[in-house]
């Protein structure tokens, strides 16, 4: 059996004012945790050689400052979807892949991505939550979760507030079993609307140390 080449990276304040660190290395599963650990994760157009980044500021949500609008409410005591973990991995990470988002020139998630994201998966280290109506999957999320922070990688809804049903519940599922931090990497409106927030990356990576190390 080959034997697994694990990639360090340089000090994460040589990142460019864009947040890339590093170009190159594999998505082997000692990469990647090693990645994360240190707040970095990969992201990258398919065709592209890998390219590592550690944005400043960093946009994370802390679990016990979500934000529930009062539509979301109903959504929610409506039963409209059915809530469940890791029951579709592989089906989420694809949907993720395929889906189309305002603005979109393509995804980030190639061959490569998919299946380095399942051989985490596979060890317990990946994880999605899914959205379910009329037994189809409309709605999810997958990210890695290591100690006490989870880092989102992405998330789709092929029916209106399915992600954010997924999201909200999973949210929950992580405060009962005592997540602290939960990384969003890069600002959207949606997961702002859910209370996201911006901290700088020194702070960031000192909450790294604290939760996972």
């Amino acid at each position: 059996m080959e034997e697994e080449v694990i990639y360090d990276f340089p000090e994460i304040n040589s990142a460019d004012e864009n947040g890339l660190l590093a170009v190159g290395g594999n998505l082997s599963f000692g990469t990647l945790m090693n990645a994360y650990t240190k707040g970095v994760f990969p992201w990258y157009s398919p065709g592209e050689i890998i390219q590592w980044f550690s944005p400043d500021p960093r946009f994370v949500l802390f679990p016990d400052k979500i934000k529930v609008s009062h539509s979301m409410r109903n959504v929610l005591n409506r039963h409209l979807f059915k809530f469940t973990v890791n029951k579709a991995f592989a089906q989420v990470i694809r949907h993720c892949r395929i889906a189309r988002r305002p603005n979109d020139t393509g995804t980030w998630i190639s061959d490569e991505i998919e299946n380095a994201y399942f051989n985490l998966f596979e060890k317990g280290f990946a994880h999605s939550a899914e959205a379910w109506q009329n037994n189809e999957l409309v709605g999810g999320l997958y990210g890695v979760l290591i100690g006490k922070v989870f880092f989102g990688e992405s998330m789709f809804a092929n029916k209106s507030n399915a992600s954010k049903f997924a999201f909200i519940n999973w949210v929950n599922v992580l405060k009962k079993n005592g997540i602290a931090l939960i990384d969003c990497q890069v600002y959207t409106p949606h997961l702002q609307s859910l209370g996201a927030e911006f901290i700088s990356r020194e702070a960031f990576n000192g909450l790294l140390k604290k939760w996972i190390r």
